[in-house]
């Protein structure tokens, strides 16, 4: 009996070349169902009936036609390459010429970016702020001592800053003093002297002149401690600055107006010229023009930018004006309020190369008292911007007349408008 399966036997093998026959004849196109495409497959040898689709018995394995045949093998070689599923494509991830085609790329986020850029810029913000705040607040010279004044009037409502322009020439050099036109006088004195009342009911700015006539009370010296009793003695504002220093200049201020002075602030001549100049400048109108020799003016009238020397030199005039200390106490008045608002609008404050500048200027120059902060100082400054936009009052302290050269504050004027700014009143007295 022979071994070989049914259907491999010499006589069922025919006459099939390239099968291990001696037939010369080749099989033909129609034997050879590997070359043509598209064409149903015919039983390989040995039907179903001979062996369920094998060779005589032998069960049919995968043929090589179902995988590179495009027309009958879905899930071969040449199915999978065609469709790009060879690479891991899936369906549709090929072109028409067999190549793969990326798919659109997906739209912007545009909520997460615009959410992302708002967080970093608010942080930017934030460091930007804190980082100022602590190096701002670093360069103030907190050098007077208020807790020092004794016998203080009690505190009212809203606050109220001592500013005071000093005649000091500390760190000026002589060719400073001679471009400035300060002189070379020892020791050192106000120039001017104001109070700026910040209130609910608006600011109010109340100028001091330096030749006021002035009782001197029983104070404590700021270096010794002691306590030096009153004697009556009446003599020009400027001087208690000059012979006690900023702690006998708020007790005398205190003591003949019954005002309670909350902050004080004091700038020199060379802080004066620095701070106009790191500014830009200010620009202000002069109703007439004047000139002095002795301060270096030299104005004519019109709207004009003054630097930091034509600045210091135009609050420093009084020898130009037939009221010499009234006129001059304007003049500062009005530029003060005109620097304010310079410094206080957003081509200043938004321009960190004019910002940073006018800040480190402003708060080397100023001297303050042990209980100021930043808050305070910006809070000064736009209430004088207020004032100067004609959101308050501006005003010299009311004059009655003069005794030996000295100007006598009206008693009962004074007395209506220190109560009014005590109270946080609408202001209704008038100054000379």
């Amino acid at each position: 009996m022979s071994e070989w399966p049914q259907g491999w036997s010499d006589d069922n093998r025919g006459d099939r070349y390239g099968r291990g026959s001696a037939s010369a004849q080749p099989e033909g196109a129609r034997v050879m169902r590997q070359v043509r495409r598209g064409e149903p497959s015919a039983p390989p040898y040995g039907s179903p009936q001979q062996g369920g689709g094998g060779y005589a018995g032998v069960p049919q394995q995968q043929s090589y036609n179902s995988g590179y045949d495009g027309g009958g093998g879905r899930d071969g070689y040449d199915s999978g390459y065609n469709t790009g599923q060879v690479y891991g494509g899936g369906p549709g991830g090929g072109g028409p010429d067999g190549t793969r085609e990326r798919g659109p790329r997906p739209a912007p986020n545009w909520r997460k970016r615009i959410k992302w850029t708002a967080i970093v810029v608010v942080s930017v913000l934030i460091v930007t702020s804190v980082s100022t705040y602590f190096w701002a607040d670093s360069k103030l010279h907190r050098d007077v001592d208020l807790s020092k004044v004794i016998d203080r009037p009690a505190a009212g409502k809203g606050t109220n800053y001592l500013i005071v322009g000093s005649d000091s020439r500390k760190g000026m050099s002589a060719e400073d003093k001679k471009k400035l036109h300060t002189g070379s006088a020892e020791g050192q004195r106000t120039d001017s002297m104001m109070i700026l009342h910040v209130g609910d009911n608006g600011d109010t700015l109340v100028s001091l002149p330096r030749d006021s006539n002035v009782e001197i009370p029983s104070y404590q010296g700021s270096a010794s401690g002691k306590v030096y009793q009153g004697t009556g003695r009446h003599t020009k504002l400027n001087a208690a600055y000059a012979e006690d220093g900023p702690t006998l200049l708020v007790r005398t201020i205190e003591y003949n107006t019954g005002l309670h002075i909350d902050h004080y602030v004091e700038i020199g001549f060379a802080g004066f010229a620095d701070i106009v100049d790191a500014v830009g400048g200010v620009t202000l109108t002069i109703d007439k023009g004047f000139k002095d020799s002795y301060s270096g003016a030299n104005f004519k009238a019109g709207t004009q930018t003054l630097n930091g020397e034509e600045a210091l030199a135009f609050v420093r005039t009084r020898h130009a004006f037939a009221t010499s200390d009234l006129q001059r106490t304007k003049n500062q008045q009005k530029f003060l309020a005109a620097l304010a608002h310079q410094v206080a609008t957003p081509s200043t404050i938004l321009n960190p190369f004019k910002l940073y500048p006018t800040l480190g200027a402003g708060l080397d120059s100023l001297t303050v008292d042990k209980d100021m902060s930043l808050w305070n100082l910006a809070s000064m400054f736009f209430a004088m911007k207020d004032v100067n936009s004609g959101g308050g009052v501006s005003m010299n302290m009311p004059i009655s007349g003069s005794t030996g050269g000295n100007l006598v504050w009206d008693k009962a004027k004074v007395k209506t408008l220190v109560d009014e700014l005590k109270n946080d009143e609408k202001v209704t007295v008038s100054g000379n």
